[in-house]
């Protein structure tokens, strides 16, 4: 996997939640410590925290333990399923989602089976791609807990598809893929297998990009050097609203961090001929991303296409879809039409399964994948670069969201410091 920031490094040590409450651990990622381009992996199965490091997997580690073959064959019993608030106020309000966002309201889901093995997932809340409220969110997680608690034994896959058919469609894949990582995560924890092997063991290291706010010139200039310094080595930024001062900004980043990659994203700003004028607005300025997510709206598949292969052709730009791509009847749309250079993948989007679903669609077309997340905690974070990491397949990550939180209510996984980051299994919060 190409290097786009700070390190994940994903050892084969467990780390388990607790059910009882625990001290929330309140700091600010980017000033506890000089260093963040690695961070920790801790053991908390005993309460005590034990550091450990692992630069490289030997060749029993790489072994995958066959994800399929374990939802075919582990038979599920839940005793108990629940949810509870996971609230979390942010460094700083987050402008590049509408309104500005103050602090992430998701919901982490517990599950414990009858052998007494524990698994979290969570529900992130972000309107403009999930359930509309937390309110909403846990209502739609308790019709799956009820069934849960209720059902019989079943085999791993029959019981996910029934969640599936509980928890339909994209409205609510975010609640589906709280309670998907939740149950994984059990059963997981029930044969003693990381989340990187189980899914596929190719790497224990996954290196994430940072985002950056939509700020003035010198506060960006600021940012990246401290981003520079904490080991990140790719910035994205929201770009759509005036090119000419983002353009200024873009300038700030690269005058404090000249050899970082860019990934640009419109969030669907422009039109076709909008995007063309900003890509030569940037190429005059010295300005030529890495990546440029979503440049027109979703549903202008033939301006995405032509603008693709403009970008591609005659400045070496990649192209990446989001917004366009909401079920895997518009990846294979993409697929088709030779639409897009990537696919931006987020478990909020498609649920754990059906992101399992776009991967191979996209693995067997040649096309490149980016996972990205919403406003998800540690928590959901740490499945998706489990299954990133596992899998192998992902040129672009952007699982950045744990670094522009003020608190951190989750202990086991991140230690931060400059030495790796994270096993999965799992976390506990307040």
């Amino acid at each position: 996997m190409a290097p786009t920031g700070s390190a994940f490094c994903l050892t084969s040590t467990p780390v388990f939640f607790f059910s009882s409450k625990v001290t929330r651990i309140s700091r600010n990622y980017m000033n506890a410590n000089p260093h963040i381009s690695k961070i920790c992996v801790i053991d908390c199965s005993s309460g005590t925290k034990l550091v450990t490091e692992s630069t490289a997997s030997s060749t029993s580690e790489r072994t995958s333990f066959g994800f399929k073959n374990l939802t075919e064959t582990f038979w599920v019993n839940v005793q108990r399923a629940e949810g509870r608030p996971l609230n979390v106020q942010l460094n700083s309000p987050l402008s590049t989602v509408s309104p500005s966002l103050e602090k992430v309201e998701n919901v982490a889901i517990r599950i414990e089976l009858s052998n007494g093995c524990v698994g979290w997932g969570e529900v992130p809340v972000l309107p403009s791609i999930t359930a509309a409220n937390q309110t909403v969110a846990v209502t739609k997680a308790r019709e799956a807990w009820q069934f849960l608690r209720s059902s019989s034994p079943m085999v791993l896959n029959l019981m996910l598809n029934e969640i599936g058919g509980i928890l339909p469609g994209t409205g609510f894949a975010s609640v589906r893929a709280g309670v998907e990582m939740a149950l994984i995560d059990a059963v997981a924890n029930s044969i003693g297998v990381p989340l990187w092997r189980l899914f596929g063991g190719v790497s224990n290291t996954l290196t994430t990009a940072i985002t950056l706010s939509n700020v003035f010139p010198a506060e960006a200039s600021e940012l990246a050097s401290k981003y520079c310094q904490l080991g990140f080595k790719t910035l994205k930024l929201k770009i759509g609203k005036n090119i000419k001062a983002e353009i200024e900004i873009l300038q700030s980043i690269q005058a404090a961090h000249p050899n970082c990659s860019l990934i640009l994203d419109a969030n669907e700003e422009y039109t076709y001929r909008e995007a063309l004028e900003v890509l030569q607005k940037l190429h005059d300025s010295g300005i030529t991303p890495t990546l440029l997510e979503q440049p027109v709206h979703r549903d202008d598949w033939k301006g995405l296409g032509e603008f693709c292969n403009f970008a591609r052709g005659k400045y070496g730009i990649s192209v990446a879809v989001d917004e366009s791509c909401q079920s895997s009847i518009d990846v294979q749309t993409v697929i088709k039409g030779n639409f897009a250079d990537v696919i931006n993948i987020k478990l909020a989007k498609f649920g754990v399964m059906g992101t399992l679903e776009i991967i191979e669609l996209a693995r067997n077309s040649g096309l490149n994948l980016m996972i990205s997340s919403t406003v998800e905690t540690r928590l959901a974070t740490g499945f998706a670069a489990h299954l990133a990491a596992g899998l192998g397949f992902f040129k672009f990550v952007g699982l950045d969201m744990p670094f522009l939180l003020s608190e951190d209510p989750v202990i086991c996984g991140y230690e931060d410091d400059f030495k790796g980051i994270v096993d999965y299994h799992s976390a506990v919060h307040k």
